[in-house]
């Protein structure tokens, strides 16, 4: 099993393969939901 085998939800909630982005530089950024994004500079 691969990266690639994962499939995720959009921001938008549709399912997406990360086989879509083989190839490609891909940033994954994982957090937990009730936590929410913590990176200041992202959320302006």
């Amino acid at each position: 099993m691969s990266i690639y085998d994962f499939t995720v939800k959009t921001i938008d909630g549709q399912d997406r393969s990360l086989g879509d982005y083989r190839g490609k530089v891909l940033l994954v950024v994982n957090t937990a939901s009730e936590c929410g994004y913590r990176c200041p500079p992202a959320n302006t």
